[in-house]
């Protein structure tokens, strides 16, 4: 795809109707207001990366979408109606896949707990189960724990549970910050491949301006105390991106300068 047809493409998803809106939505804790006022429309099948200096609220605004949080202020919404808990249609894949896993449960054990959630037939669940760890890059891994993996494994197995739950959206919390740079690059071209197949929206949090833009549709980065939007950029790459030519594509260039320049302003 040109860039001009992803220029074309970005034009068409503004168009459309927002799945998820952060309408003037503030949260305040302990006192101290964390965002402010956002205000921000994440289209259906969009790639939303977010950005910003530590503490600008990045993972506040996740929360605040996978129904974690309530605003103090303002709503956010999910298919018209307000975000108040946890939605199933709604899935979280957070840093920290050590905490995120049970370690008394089997890879296949783990990744079944979200077809028990809903409720799923016993009798079908170890074909879906298969099919999962098939699809992350995990055969045959089914009767390892947790401990018995790598970490990229054990976060390729976090996101098979969160893809059991079949969710429309995909909230990913820097899922590979604390990986090596080959198992990252290898999963972030996993992740662009699955969420595109099933047209899974995603806001995607990360401190690595590269990887929000190799990544994203859309990049935006936060200003901190409090979080508010500073600077929203359109991403018209060509796809499928390529972790080689994509990267030293005169455009990608162009954005990582201008988000950095950003961030080294918000950190002065």
């Amino acid at each position: 795809m040109s860039v001009l047809a992803s220029l074309d493409e970005a034009r068409a998803w503004r168009r459309q109707k927002p799945l998820i809106a952060f309408d003037g939505a503030t949260l305040r804790l302990g006192g101290k207001t964390i965002i402010e006022k956002l205000h921000l429309e994440v289209r259906p099948g969009e790639f939303l990366c977010i950005v910003g200096a530590s503490g600008c609220g990045k993972t506040t605004a996740l929360r605040l979408a996978a129904g974690l949080y309530r605003p103090s202020e303002g709503a956010v919404i999910f298919e018209g109606e307000p975000i108040t808990e946890p939605r199933r249609e709604v899935a979280i894949v957070f840093q920290d896949y050590g905490k995120a896993l049970l370690p008394w449960r089997t890879a296949s054990g783990n990744v079944s707990l979200a077809l028990e959630a809903g409720r799923v037939p016993a009798r079908e669940r170890a074909a879906r189960v298969e099919a999962l760890l098939r699809k992350v890059g995990l055969p045959d891994q089914g009767s390892k724990y947790p401990s018995e993996m790598s970490g990229g494994m054990q976060q390729r197995l976090q996101i098979a549970r969160c893809l059991a739950q079949e969710p429309t959206t995909l909230l990913m919390d820097e899922p590979f910050g604390a990986l090596d740079a080959m198992t990252r690059q290898a999963l972030q071209d996993e992740v662009l491949s699955l969420t595109q197949a099933s047209k899974t929206t995603v806001i995607f949090v990360t401190h690595d301006l590269d990887e929000a833009i190799y990544l994203g549709d859309r990049v935006i980065g936060l200003l901190p105390h409090p979080g508010r939007i500073g600077i929203e950029l359109d991403v018209t790459l060509p796809r499928p991106r390529d972790q080689l030519a994509t990267r030293e594509h005169p455009e990608f260039l162009r954005l990582r300068r201008q988000l950095f320049d950003f961030i080294k302003a918000t950190e002065a």
